[in-house]
C-alpha cells in the first residue's frame, strides 16, 4: 500500500497520514489536519514543519495559513529522487576516499504539480533545496533563471540530477540565464552547461536563488560557510505566486542587463584584464534645455501670431549664427551642451585605477601594493608618488597635468586623479570598515587635495595628491 511505502522511506505513521489527508482535501488550516489526525495542533504543525522543508508540503500565505500537500503518488517520486540523490552523494564521497572516482549519476525521476493560489514553504538542506530546482527545471515551460552567487554553479555541478533536469530544459528550448559572481575556481565547471545557457557575471548579486517562468521562486535564507561543504545548513524559502514571481523578476532583468558576458568576464582570469564594457555618464541635467539655450530659442508664443517673414528669417538666421558658433571645435562648446568632459575623464581614470588594483590584487600587504603602483604611475609618465609616515601615513601625489583654468584645455588632471580614486577604492573600499574621503587641502599645503582612508578600530591611512 502507499502508506507503507512512505513508512518505508523513512516517515513516522503522522507524516504519512498528514500526506493522504492533504493530498485529497488540499488548503486545510493546522488545527483541521490536527482533528483529522486526532492529535495536538502542536503536533500537526511539527509533521508539517518537515515535509516543507523536503519539499512534500506548500502552505499559503493566509490567516490563517492553509496547508497543501502532493498527492501521495508525487509524494513518494519526490522521495525517490530525494534518496537518489543523497545515496549518489554517499556513493560519490566513499569513492573519493576509498578509490578516487566518481560516483555514477543517479537516474532522474519527473513530477508535474500545477499552482494556483500563492503559497511558501521553507526548504533545509541543500539536497532538498536543488530538488526542487530539478522539478522547477521539470515544470519550466518558458523560462528559467539561476541566481548562482560565487558558488553557486559547484553546489549545482554536486547535483547531478538537478544538473541534468537544467540541460535538459535548455534542450527542450526553455530559456535558461544565469547570473553568477566569477571566481577563478569556478570557472571550470561552467563547461558542464548546455550550450544554450547564457551566463554572465555581475558584482552587484550576491544572493542565490532560482525564478520559474512568472510562477515560482526560490530564495536562499542561509548557507553555509564553506562553499565545499555539504549544505546541511542550508536553508531557502519557495514561494509560489504569480506576482511576487513577476516583481522577482523585474528586479533581475534589470541586473541582468547591467551584467557582463560571460566571455568578457572570464578575461578577468584568463588574460588578468578587466574587458567589461565602461559605461560613461556624459552629463546631468536637461539636455533639451541646454541645447535650446546654446541655440538662443526663447520660449514659443502660447497663442498664434500673424505670421511675420522678417521676424521668422532673422530667427533663423540666428539659430544658424548659434549653430556655426558650437562646430568651432572648443571643449566648451561641449560644456554649454551638458557635456561634461572632465566627467568623463574621470571615469576613464576610475576604469584605469580599478585594472591597476586588479591586476596587483595578489599583493597582501597595502605598502607592497603602493610600491607597485607608484612604479606604474611613474613609468607612464603621470607624475611622482611618494608616501610618507608624518604626521600620518599619507601618499604625496605630483600631476603632470595639474587643473588649469582655461575652459577649452582637455582636462586631463581629472583622468590623472580618477586612477588613483580608481585603484584605491577598488582596493580600500571593499571592506565594510573602511571608509574613503576626497577632500580639499589646507591653503599652505603643495597638495591639491587628500584621500583619507578612514579605518574604524585601527590608525588613520591618509593618502594626498
Amino acid at each position: 500500500m502507499w502508506e507503507e511505502l512512505l513508512v518505508e522511506s523513512g516517515l513516522n505513521n503522522r507524516e504519512v497520514q498528514s500526506i493522504m489527508i492533504l493530498g485529497s482535501n488540499p488548503k486545510m488550516k493546522a488545527s483541521e489536519l490536527a482533528k483529522e489526525l486526532n492529535t495536538t495542533r502542536l503536533d500537526a504543525y511539527n509533521s508539517l514543519s518537515r515535509l516543507q522543508e523536503m519539499g512534500i508540503v506548500t502552505v499559503t500565505a493566509d490567516r490563517p495559513m492553509l496547508f497543501s500537500s502532493l498527492d501521495v503518488h508525487q509524494a513518494i517520486e519526490h522521495i525517490i529522487g530525494m534518496r537518489k540523490q543523497q545515496l549518489g552523494q554517499l556513493v560519490e564521497g566513499y569513492e573519493e576516499l576509498s578509490k578516487n572516482v566518481t560516483a555514477k549519476k543517479p537516474e532522474k525521476s519527473s513530477r508535474s504539480k500545477s499552482v494556483d493560489d500563492p503559497r511558501f514553504a521553507v526548504l533545509k538542506e541543500r539536497t532538498h533545496i536543488y530538488s526542487r530546482l530539478k522539478m522547477m527545471a521539470e515544470d519550466a515551460d518558458e523560462r528559467l533563471i539561476l541566481l548562482l552567487g560565487q558558488y553557486g554553479i559547484l553546489h549545482l555541478c554536486r547535483n547531478p540530477d538537478a544538473l541534468e533536469a537544467v540541460n535538459t530544459a535548455a534542450l527542450r528550448g526553455v530559456v535558461i540565464q544565469i547570473i553568477t559572481h566569477l571566481d577563478s575556481r569556478t570557472i571550470r565547471f561552467f563547461k558542464e552547461l548546455h550550450d544554450s545557457i547564457e551566463v554572465r557575471h555581475s558584482n552587484e548579486l550576491e544572493s542565490l536563488g532560482f525564478v520559474r517562468d512568472n510562477n515560482e521562486v526560490v530564495q536562499y535564507l542561509n548557507i553555509e560557510d564553506n562553499p565545499v561543504g555539504r549544505g546541511k545548513d542550508d536553508a531557502a524559502l519557495t514561494i509560489e505566486s504569480v506576482p511576487f514571481a513577476e516583481s522577482h523578476l523585474n528586479l533581475i532583468d534589470t541586473i541582468w542587463e547591467n551584467a557582463v558576458n560571460f566571455n568578457t568576464a572570464v578575461a578577468r582570469y584568463t588574460d588578468n584584464q578587466i574587458n567589461d564594457p565602461l559605461k560613461l555618464t556624459i552629463g546631468e541635467g536637461s539636455f533639451l534645455k541646454n541645447i535650446t539655450s546654446a541655440l538662443g530659442i526663447d520660449e514659443l508664443p502660447d497663442e498664434d501670431t500673424p505670421f511675420d517673414p522678417e521676424a521668422f528669417f532673422a530667427a533663423g538666421n540666428e539659430v544658424n549664427e548659434a549653430r556655426r558658433k558650437l562646430t568651432e571645435g572648443k571643449l566648451s562648446n561641449l560644456k554649454v551642451l551638458g557635456i561634461d568632459i572632465g566627467l568623463m575623464l574621470r571615469q576613464i581614470g576610475n576604469r584605469v585605477g580599478q585594472e591597476i588594483a586588479f591586476s596587483l590584487r595578489g599583493i597582501e600587504h597595502d605598502i607592497e601594493f603602493l610600491d607597485e603602483m607608484m612604479d606604474w604611475w611613474e613609468y607612464a609618465g603621470l607624475g611622482s608618488l611618494e608616501y610618507d609616515v608624518d604626521p600620518s601615513f599619507h601618499v604625496r601625489v605630483g600631476l603632470h597635468h595639474p587643473p588649469l583654468d582655461d575652459v577649452d584645455a582637455l582636462p586631463m588632471w581629472e583622468m590623472d586623479d580618477g586612477i588613483i580614486e580608481g585603484a584605491l577604492s577598488n582596493r580600500f573600499a571593499k571592506d565594510s570598515n573602511i571608509v574613503i574621503q576626497r577632500v580639499a587641502a589646507d591653503e599652505d599645503s603643495e597638495s591639491l587635495w587628500h584621500y583619507i582612508i578612514h579605518r574604524h578600530n585601527s590608525d588613520t591611512l591618509e593618502l594626498s595628491d
